[in-house]
């Protein structure tokens, strides 16, 4: 089996596409078109020889390959191969392969060489090849590089003039980190091509004015675009006062990004005119493909290959714009009709009619803009490329994201765990689970607000709150702890800010709150702040003002607001609901206290996982990677082959349907046993009778499966005992917005019903793991709860990051639970464990880089 079954799209270190597929024997004309647009010193390098032409023979070999000891893979670029990289097995059935590749020396230093080693050594891995060798002349010093930049353990050897290169390809930790380098440097280019564009061309905008064109076109001419803006039109000469062009080409001027306003049915011929142009990017503003059913599906797919085809990326379709107002760029390519001031915040907004009224209200609110890219239909930018964007912008501090689906959950929570702890990420996404998302239940709603914690994302549950942090986040800074001094000239409205503190996990600081009183002035409110904000018991500040009774205070004394400033000079973050004046600039400003409140406390959540240690993922002892392949590939999976690849031990079980088969179990397996119903709902339940402990002998076994029997039916399962501990379970579902996530929670009717489970995303680290054994509300039972002795926790730990890796690793694993688990002082028992399997798929966030 190959890695690329299907074409597929790839970025490149400029930003640019290419589509990289199994080389096919239709492929021989492309290879000699190719190879005839070699430069000498090119076949030189590659073919240690002048080689001018391809001999028929080794044309035919080149193109013709089994896919297994040999294989090969094409880079096109608008349909024409400029690249080829193979493999071939050094043997029958040989651990060795030679690697070999070679570009087009007008695509030289985009980085397709790595692209192709990716890919290469993913299908050698998958046929049981283990290593590369190579045979590289001293002179090609980039080929040279390519292997020794990939992070593997490069042996070198010279001979005969020759320098024989032999690697290990198995993914280590310096290799996945090279490869996600590349992925984050060519995403991000790629969209900076599409913000900062040197001459924008825009299609289907109307002559008379009318329409979703005309008014993106209006928008960048009237927002003071600093580069070209070239309409296209079939006809006219002029459109909204600009020169039209029959073609981009005609323009003749550089244009890098297009945006797209016309029907569906007329998209492909017009990226075939931009790619002419040597257009970048594509902004399709268009509606009436993926959302209007299968035909505009199509009709998209077609789209972004053509796109793809051409090196360009493709924003929508049917989406908002993007917009840029770095003051050297002054990009509205939007429907908006106004911007936000210029600012540091980058919003990411999947709907274009939420991203309207999203801009308007951050407009209002005096939110400052750095960029902002609306997805639609995301049929190929996603937010994940933006968050690949904002992490190295020096323009951007903050990340707002509006996501209604997570089209590679994996990455995203990969991507925001890093750029988390250098820029704030806040989202606006659905706790809520689709249904028909796995099997089990796996995370409620509370659950997936902590995934996004562990993640570092700020995540809210409405349009107000987003815009509420984001304010925050952009003009303060974090707090150092939860300790917050409340100050007003009201009563009611200090002890309303008091009690919001407490309801949202902060804590109010020693001898707080103050009220200053009603007939306090300017200079007394000034004094109590500048005191608050000066006192090393108080980490931030919430201010609350209430309007005085008319007459009560000079017009000088009622501008409270001027107190503001002295405060904010001590850089403690501070919060302020002033029910009357206008705040100046800098001081987050909300229409309720409770609101004020709740923005300081997702800011202070934040800071607290800033502060808190990464963790790391332990190496883990007594793990068999080829057990666990070969446990996967049997006919019928076997689960417990499969858990132990990963050391973790289940008790020995025995299935049994009749009382003779229990009998003779036991005797294999030791007495004392215990007898369970063999159902997976009842193996557990002990409250229902379904579950018979320490049968001494054969008599006692006889009389209690005649009981459990006539209750529960003849099957029945056999077991030694073992100690008793606490009883846990540990579950792994894959969740929409992140992927596979490990579960754990004591076992028992009570947490069921409570959904009393600590998720985490994998991979775990070891902070993690011991964050997921004492999240749950009856953690304190293993703590040693009423005198009890405390469980051995560690061992928990280690239970919990095997079964995060077997997760992370194995993606025909779809489920797993382990349940229960007995917890005591001296270790672990796994009684039962339930592994659901699929068949073999390409998780997300696995493999080589593709688009």
């Amino acid at each position: 089996m190959t890695t690329v079954d299907q074409p597929v799209d790839v970025l490149l270190s400029d930003g640019s596409t290419v589509q990289l597929r199994p080389i096919d024997p239709a492929d021989a004309p492309g290879i000699v078109a190719m190879h005839s647009r070699f430069s000498e010193r090119t076949r030189y390098l590659r073919y240690f020889s002048p080689y001018p032409r391809i001999p028929e023979r080794d044309l035919i070999r080149f193109v013709t390959v089994d896919h297994h000891d040999r294989e090969a893979f094409v880079v096109l670029a608008a349909d024409q191969i400029v690249a080829v990289g193979r493999y071939e097995r050094l043997g029958p059935q040989a651990p060795e392969a030679e690697v070999a590749f070679v570009v087009e020396d007008a695509y030289q230093g985009r980085g397709i060489g790595s692209v192709l080693m990716e890919h290469l050594a993913d299908a050698a891995r998958r046929n049981d090849i283990m290593s590369f060798v190579a045979e590289v002349l001293p002179a090609n010093g980039t080929m040279l590089r390519v292997f020794a930049d990939f992070g593997y353990q490069v042996q070198r050897e010279y001979a005969d003039g020759v320098v024989h290169l032999s690697f290990p390809i198995a993914p280590t930790e310096a290799s996945l980190e090279v490869q996600r380098g590349r992925e984050h440097r060519t995403e991000a280019r790629s969209i900076a091509r599409l913000l900062a564009p040197r001459g924008i061309v825009v299609y289907g905008a109307s002559a008379t004015g009318q329409g979703v064109g005309a008014a993106v076109l209006g928008h960048l001419r009237d927002g003071g675009f600093t580069g070209a803006v070239v309409p296209v039109h079939p006809s006219a000469s002029t459109v909204a006062g600009l020169p039209a062009y029959p073609s981009a080409v005609d323009a003749g001027t550089p244009v890098d990004l297009a945006v797209v306003a016309v029907p569906p049915e007329a998209a492909t011929a017009v990226v075939a005119d931009a790619a002419a142009a040597g257009v970048h990017g594509l902004v399709v503003i268009s509606a009436g493909f993926a959302e209007a059913g299968g035909e505009g599906a199509a009709t998209q797919r077609a789209l972004v290959r053509a796109a793809h085809a051409a090196g360009m990326r493709v924003v929508g379709p049917n989406c908002l714009g993007v917009a840029n107002t770095d003051p050297t760029v002054r990009l509205n390519a939007t429907l908006a009709p106004a911007l936000p001031p210029a600012g540091r915040v980058g919003i990411f907004s999947q709907s274009g009619a939420f991203g309207v009224a999203l801009l308007a209200e951050a407009d209002r609110r005096g939110l400052g803009l750095s960029s902002f890219v609306s997805a639609g239909n995301r049929a190929d930018v996603s937010g994940n490329d933006l968050l690949q964007y904002w992490q190295d912008d020096p323009g951007t501090d903050v990340i707002m994201l509006y996501l209604e689906t997570f089209g590679n959950p994996r990455k995203f929570a990969r991507l925001a765990r890093r750029i988390g702890r250098a820029k704030p990420v806040v989202a606006l996404a659905s706790p809520a689970r689709p249904p028909g998302v796995g099997d089990a239940a796996g995370p409620d709603e509370v659950a997936v607000a902590a995934l996004f914690a562990q993640s570092g994302v700020i995540r809210v549950d409405t349009v107000p709150e987003l815009l509420d942090v984001g304010v925050l986040l952009a003009n303060q800074p974090l707090p150092a702890g939860g300790r917050v001094g409340v100050v007003g000239n009201s009563s009611a409205l200090t002890g309303l800010a008091a009690t919001a503190c407490v309801g949202q996990g902060l804590s109010v600081a020693d001898g707080y709150p103050r009220d200053v009183g009603p007939s306090a002035g300017a200079a007394e409110f000034a004094a109590a702040l500048a005191e608050t904000a000066a006192d090393e018991r108080v980490d931030a500040l919430v201010v609350v003002f209430a309007p005085p009774l008319p007459g009560q205070l000079t017009e000088v004394d009622a501008d409270v607001t001027a107190a503001l400033p002295a405060a904010l000079a001590l850089g403690k973050p501070t919060v302020a609901t002033f029910l009357v004046g206008r705040l100046p600039p800098g001081v987050p400003a909300y229409g309720g206290v409770e609101e004020a409140v709740r923005a300081l406390a997702r800011a202070h959540r934040y800071a607290d996982w800033l502060r808190r240690p990464p963790g790391v993922a332990p190496e883990l002892p007594d793990l068999d990677r080829a057990a666990a392949q070969a446990a996967l590939r049997a006919e019928a999976t076997d689960p417990g082959a499969l858990l132990a690849a990963y050391g973790i031990d289940v008790v020995a079980s025995v299935s049994v349907d009749s009382v003779d088969a229990a009998v003779d179990a036991a005797a294999r397996l030791g007495f004392p046993v215990a007898l369970k119903a063999a159902a997976p709902g009842l193996r557990h339940r002990l409250d229902l009778g379904a579950v018979r402990l320490d049968l001494p002998d054969e008599p006692t076994l006889r009389r209690a499966y005649a009981d459990l029997a006539a209750t529960f039916g003849a099957d029945a399962l056999v077991q030694p005992m073992v100690p008793p501990g606490v009883a846990c379970v540990v579950e792994v579902v894959e969740d929409p917005a992140f992927g596979p996530v490990v579960g754990f929670g004591l076992g028992g009717v009570a947490t069921e019903l409570l959904g009393d489970r600590a998720w985490r995303a994998v991979p775990l680290t070891d902070r993690d793991a011991a964050e997921l054994v004492d999240e749950p509300r009856a953690a304190p039972l293993l703590r040693g709860h009423r005198g009890a002795a405390p469980v051995d926790r560690a061992a928990l730990a280690d239970l919990l990051l095997r079964v995060g890796q077997l997760a992370d690793e194995q993606p025909r694993v779809r489920s797993l639970t382990l349940n229960p688990v007995l917890a005591r002082p001296d270790g672990i028992s796994v009684l039962h464990a339930q592994v659901g399997v699929g068949g073999v798929v390409a998780r997300p966030d696995t493999g080589p880089r593709r688009l």
